[in-house]
């Protein structure tokens, strides 16, 4: 039997071989884990779904808008492409003409050289109502390719704005600007500040974490890149990923966001958020456009999992207490070991001195016994001992002896 001290009530019980293993099994019980871990997988699983329906939503929305603009435009260059074929053929029509009159001035310029200038006269009338016609065909044309012109200049402003910085500030200051115009009302508890340490010799730009009720329920790690058409060494948004995961790791953040100008012209990066995760875990990249909306995004999936947090936070505060009884239990075996060792090394001390004592006194009993055996041999021999056998050899003393005894 084994004596337990509860680390808690203090109280002392004892428990035998098989309690002590019932208790391993209770403290290590493979069924906490499995539910542990099914928890954990439904989490991720309902925050990704939520998180991909809303990115859908997004994306499907703005490719509806695009898709409008470029009807507009197929509808314009069709109408474009309309008037270039009217004034081709118009072009085609006065061609034939001309060639028309000439064909008939030369059949008619022997016979009737009078209609020469009747013919001219027409002709120029022709030519200048076609002219006109021209001139007037070509104005609309200007007019409709100016309207063109104008529409996708709109379009091209329309994808700016989508994906370029506002003039006179900075990426960064930018993105600062627009998260304090929803901090109050959207985030009053939220902490979101530029990352200054630097101990481990790397920083992001924007570090962005939410509380409830004292329980941080997201965290963000934001990179800022912004690159001047002018620069000569062109960067790419995966140039970073590394880093900004890197980044992410150190400072504990749950999600890496890289808030990117770069590549301006590569569509995939153009048409919203895009979730890189494929190579770097819970890593997106995006327009300053679609910094707030995905703050947005992340914040309400991970608001739908705070009672599982809650309840993942209880389970391994009651992991921490499991694993300081094991602690304290372990301890006490160590000690009580080294206890019950110190105590048999100096019992085996001691009955080996006993041995010993034992085999002195096994020795001294025999050498004692020996003695007796000799000291009543010695006796034996001592009552045996007669006049006659002493004179045996000695006829002078037995003579004496005789006369002794005459």
């Amino acid at each position: 039997m084994n004596e337990i001290r509860c680390p808690k009530c203090n109280e002392v019980f004892q428990v035998n071989e098989s309690d002590f293993e019932q208790i391993l099994r209770q403290v290590r019980d493979e069924e906490f884990e499995k539910e542990l871990k099914r928890r954990q997988e439904e989490m991720e699983k309902n925050r990704a779904a939520e998180l991909q329906i809303e990115r859908l939503q997004n994306q499907q929305k703005l490719a509806e808008e695009i898709a409008k603009k470029n009807s507009e435009i197929d509808k314009k260059n069709a109408e474009i492409a309309n008037y270039k074929s009217m004034l081709d053929k118009v072009e085609t029509e006065k061609q034939l003409a001309i060639m028309t009159a000439l064909q008939d001035k030369d059949k008619e310029l022997s016979e009737k050289n009078t209609k020469i200038t009747e013919l001219n006269g027409k002709l120029d009338s022709k030519d200048t109502e076609h002219k006109l016609r021209e001139q007037t065909m070509k104005e609309k044309y200007e007019n409709e390719l100016k309207a063109k012109d104008e529409l996708i200049d709109q379009y091209k402003d329309f994808k700016a704005r989508l994906s370029t910085k506002m003039v006179g500030e900075s990426l960064e200051q930018h993105c600062h600007n627009e998260f304090n115009k929803v901090r109050n009302t959207a985030y009053p508890n939220a902490y979101f500040e530029k990352d200054n340490d630097a101990k481990n010799g790397s920083k992001g730009d924007f570090i962005f974490r939410d509380y409830d009720n004292g329980l941080e329920y997201i965290s963000i790690m934001f990179e800022m890149k912004n690159e001047n058409d002018e620069t000569a060494t062109k960067h790419k948004n995966e140039d970073f990923f590394d880093k900004l995961d890197k980044d992410r790791r150190e400072k504990k953040c749950e999600y890496a966001v890289l808030v990117s100008m770069l590549e301006m012209n590569n569509e995939y990066y153009n048409e919203g958020i895009v979730d890189v995760s494929y190579r770097y875990p819970k890593m997106f990249v995006i327009r300053p456009q679609f910094f707030i909306i995905l703050i947005n995004l992340l914040a309400n999936a991970a608001k739908n999992s705070i009672t599982y947090q809650r309840q993942l936070v209880e389970y391994r505060n009651q992991q921490i207490d499991i694993t300081n009884f094991e602690s304290n239990m372990n301890d006490f075996k160590d000690k009580f070991s080294k206890n019950f060792e110190t105590a048999a090394n100096h019992f085996q001390k001691v009955i080996e001195d006993i041995d010993k004592s034992i085999a002195a006194l096994n020795k001294t009993k025999d050498e004692l016994l020996t003695t007796g055996r000799q000291l009543r041999l010695a006796n034996d021999k001592a009552q045996d001992l007669t006049i006659k056998k002493l004179t045996k050899n000695a006829p002078s003393v037995k003579a004496m002896f005789d006369d002794l005894k005459n």
